[in-house]
């Protein structure tokens, strides 16, 4: 479905207009958001200043339809902004993303003050649309139903000088019955393996030492070009890119874990020791239910083949509490895979409807008391494997990748904090020698909380980077410039600002 004119007027923007993006959900849309942020920027917008909240001359959401509230926030963040857009006649407002896909005239009925609604397959539309907006003076509803172009053709303003995202495929083959970007995103379509290691090599000139591949279910790459194989064929294939460093990827799906996945993990030097494999639940029952395609053995086996293969990955998941019908039964299976999986951290959920997905009609939907009961349980065995695990680490001598805003009280403790090869946070006593954001560190680890590690002696050694080098030049870039805004991105996961939502994306694999 597509509302709007056929002529796309040609986009002439002042330099002067401001804009800002509100992000919500997961790295698809974070990273979705800095081809928002790249698409204005080259049409002549400038990021808005430091705390102007919605003072911008544009304002964009880009929604998530994941949460059974998302309307709500969304519609209560438009209605802040009314009095503004009413008091400033130029200021526009865009809503993106897989709630826009999802809800499309809807929104315009809520909220009349909306200048233009985009879709998930049509971001690249933005800029022609929000001109079509000024020009027309009427709101822009425009929904593609297919991809248009796969989104990485589009330009970018990444968040990090030392760290980024690569998509290798966008959406979903997977019929979840919790899920809804299936619905929202579409089939899987995969990009050609030249144009992913091409543009991780535009990166790596550029001056980026760790890359995130990412998909909604990025392990089944391949499926589309018909390679089962291809997912560790490319991991392979990074392991070969000069100045690479760290290879990540987000998030795997265990039907699609193979074992040449494994290997490729264990042979190739800069593939991190790290895995997010999302479990949901360790019921056979509750699995079935949620159109999951393992069970519990093939999962703990998975598990015990990384383990074996490379005994230092640290294994993350997503775990959803109080699913339709679960029983106690089926809650003390999932406990079950916890202990013996031993997960350094657990992303855990209490089931909430997401409307539109079969999970939301079903019956036996557990009461809100019990399902926060399990929650906590869940919570303080998970916290307790997670110190469990950490504190395994003490005594170790790891390199640690200088990250940027991920230590909160950095500052007062005068510490810095890096990422370790497995992505646990590390907060490390600051060097006399000048280190950077995207240099490496050598620390040894001597003290562990559940979420995250101290290292307190001397640093042992400071390798400085191109990587460094370049977050250097772009902040010397910045001082230059008018300050910017960060995006309103979550603040958890890989070294900042290349931010990851917590779990897997769209929390749905």
């Amino acid at each position: 479905m597509t509302i709007s004119s056929d002529r796309s007027p040609a986009v002439d923007v002042r330099s002067s207009m401001t804009y800002e993006i509100r992000t919500y959900g997961c790295q698809m849309n974070v990273h979705d958001s800095e081809r928002l942020s790249g698409l204005l920027e080259e049409a002549g917008y400038v990021r808005a200043p430091e705390g102007s909240d919605g003072d911008a001359d544009v304002v964009v959401f880009n929604t998530c339809a994941v949460r059974e509230n998302a309307d709500n926030r969304l519609y209560g963040n438009l209605g802040r902004l009314a009095p503004k857009k009413a008091s400033r006649p130029g200021m526009r407002i865009a809503v993106g993303g897989c709630l826009a896909q999802k809800d499309r005239d809807t929104i315009v009925k809520k909220a009349p003050w909306v200048d233009v609604v985009f879709g998930t397959h049509n971001i690249g539309k933005l800029p022609v649309l929000l001109e079509r907006a000024r020009v027309q003076e009427e709101a822009q509803i425009e929904i593609a139903e297919s991809l248009e172009a796969f989104p990485s053709t589009l330009p970018t303003r990444r968040e990090s000088a030392y760290a980024a995202w690569v998509s290798v495929s966008v959406g979903c083959n997977n019929t979840c019955t919790f899920c809804i970007v299936p619905a929202l995103r579409g089939k899987e379509k995969d990009r050609r393996t030249g144009d992913i290691l091409a543009e991780i090599d535009a990166l790596v000139g550029e001056g980026v030492s760790e890359i995130t591949l990412l998909g909604q279910n990025v392990n089944a790459y391949g499926s589309d070009i018909g390679d089962r194989e291809a997912f560790g064929k490319l991991l392979r294939a990074c392991g070969s890119i000069d100045g690479l460093e760290r290879v990540r990827f987000t998030s795997p799906h265990p039907r699609d874990f193979t074992d040449d996945v494994i290997a490729a993990m264990a042979e190739t030097s800069n593939v991190m020791p790290q895995l997010h494999m999302p479990l949901q639940s360790g019921s056979d029952t509750v699995l079935k239910a949620m159109r999951r395609s393992y069970r519990q053995e093939r999962y703990l086996g998975i598990i015990e083949k990384v383990r074996a293969a490379i005994p230092h990955a640290a294994i993350t998941t997503d775990i959803i509490v109080g699913f339709p019908g679960e029983t106690e039964e089926d809650f003390e299976e999932t406990l079950h895979v916890v202990r013996e999986a031993r997960f350094a951290q657990a992303f855990t959920f209490q089931y909430s409807k997401r409307p539109g997905t079969p999970a939301a009609t079903m019956e036996n939907q557990i009461p809100k008391e019990v399902v926060q009961a399990r929650y906590e349980r869940l919570v303080a065995l998970q916290e307790e494997i997670s110190w469990e695990e950490n504190k395994k680490q003490v005594g170790r001598t790891l390199d640690l990748m200088v990250a940027e805003g991920e230590g909160r009280k950095d500052g007062a403790t005068h510490r810095l904090s890096g990422r370790a090869p497995d992505n646990r946070l590390v907060h490390f006593t600051k060097p006399e020698q000048e280190v950077r954001p995207g240099d490496v560190v050598t620390v040894e680890i001597t003290y562990a909380a559940p979420h995250h590690l101290l290292a307190e002696g001397a640093v042992l050694d400071v390798r400085r980077t191109r990587a460094g080098d370049a977050w250097e030049k772009r902040t010397a870039e910045k001082a230059a410039k008018p300050a910017g805004v960060l995006l309103g991105l979550p603040k958890i996961g890989v070294p900042e600002p290349l931010p990851v939502a917590t779990g897997s994306a769209c929390g749905s694999h």
